[in-house]
């Protein structure tokens, strides 16, 4: 019998909520859309972490490795070196190939999507599927964080006829937001960014397009796509990336990623789990489903908690909190809330408390409402901070309950 097939697409700096299986009503993403009716999406995959090497080997880097080490026939490409530089400096993998397509930064928009960063990746990832000689194939995108250098015909359908032209050339913006900024001028930044989905939309498109049709079963094609980071765009006081005196805040624009798998086998195919999910527990139900033997490595202090028991009987043992220590906060995510605590060297922490799921975007703080839940989740931030691993499996207390 044949391995079972992988395909597995990671992008880099693709926030969830822009896409329209997220929520998004202004952005077209028709194949993404098409992706998200065949197979099961996670409402709330949340990053543990803003480090993108970190959360890419818990999603993919580690599943490759171990798949190499098993004898099964891998293909990477990446516009990232550093993903290839993770596997082996001279370009191969245990036998499979390890293909680099340099990301280019031009002046000026590309003329066709060909031309693009994204096109030429994804050609590329025709081509290795086209071989046929992968069993696992990982693509991973990079260049969403570096350019935007979709042409200007995806740029049109996301401007009304009165708005003012958004800013000129590809650059990733990084724009600190006050009470002097152009609201025009955010919405521009918004809008080229809404011109790179459509794009990276039609070359995932393509990419699945290349794939044969095929009836489910356990030789056909798994499908997983899924985000590394996602990036703020001014709802908290800075549009695209941080500078280089800057820290990026743990905000869900940045933790919360979306994720789609599709199983070969066709199982719970157009469904949803809202619950809470990292992406090391994406990992290793991708490990399952390739029928790896070894378990992965896991993030310190918080195992991965397979979901193929989602795809069997849509039963699973819910996770009741995702935690991120990042150089500019802590957050801890539950259920039902986000709690933020940061602080300067010399400052007393600030800490910001938001309902989940109701407040997506964390517009209303609402800790002094909420002081018991303060309280407890201040608590497991503290231990987060400190290395203790109880953090993961403390009583949430007050902060378990609904608000």
């Amino acid at each position: 019998m044949a391995p079972p097939r992988l395909l597995l697409v990671t992008v880099d700096r693709l926030p969830a909520w822009i896409l329209p299986a997220w929520g998004s009503t202004w952005v077209s993403a028709p194949a993404l859309d098409a992706l998200a009716g065949r197979g099961l999406v996670f409402d709330r995959l949340i990053s543990p972490s803003l480090e993108p090497r970190q959360t890419l080997d818990a999603l993919a880097g580690a599943l490759v490795a171990a798949a190499a080490r098993a004898g099964i026939g891998v293909g990477v490409v990446t516009d990232d070196a550093s993903v290839a530089a993770r596997f082996a400096p001279e370009g191969e993998i245990g036998g499979g190939a390890v293909t680099v397509v340099p990301v280019v930064v031009p002046r000026r928009l590309a003329r066709r999507a060909e031309e693009t960063n994204l096109g030429r990746l994804f050609a590329a990832a025709r081509g290795l599927l086209a071989g046929g000689e992968a069993s696992i194939v990982w693509v991973h995108a990079g260049s969403m964080g570096l350019a935007w250098d979709a042409p200007e015909s995806f740029r049109e359908p996301y401007l009304d006829p009165d708005d003012p032209p958004p800013p000129a050339g590809v650059a990733v913006p990084s724009l600190p937001i006050d009470a002097d900024t152009d609201p025009d001028l955010v919405m521009g930044h918004r809008q080229r960014l809404a011109a790179q989905v459509s794009l990276l939309d039609r070359c995932v498109g393509e990419l699945l397009a290349s794939l044969p049709t095929e009836p489910p079963s356990a030789e056909a094609w798994t499908i997983c796509f899924a985000a590394v980071r996602g990036l703020p765009l001014g709802l908290h006081g800075l549009v695209g990336l941080p500078g280089e005196a800057g820290a990026e805040m743990p905000f869900g624009e940045s933790l919360h990623l979306p994720a789609i798998l599709v199983d070969g086998r066709g199982r719970m195919a157009g469904q949803r789990y809202p619950g809470l999910v990292m992406p090391a527990d994406l990992g290793e139900t991708l490990r399952e489903i390739v029928g790896l033997p070894e378990t992965l490595p896991a993030a310190d202090g918080a195992p991965a908690r397979p979901l193929a028991d989602l795809l069997d009987s849509w039963t699973h043992h819910h996770r009741d909190r995702v935690i991120a220590v990042t150089t500019a906060a802590t957050a801890v995510v539950t259920p039902h809330w986000l709690y933020l605590e940061s602080a300067g060297a010399d400052e007393e922490p600030r800490r910001r408390l938001h309902a989940k799921p109701d407040d997506f975007f964390e517009v209303a703080d609402v800790g002094s409402r909420c002081p018991e839940v303060v309280a407890a989740l201040g608590e497991i931030a503290a231990a987060a901070r400190g290395k203790d691993p109880r953090a993961w499996t403390a009583p949430l207390g007050a902060a378990g309950e609904t608000g």
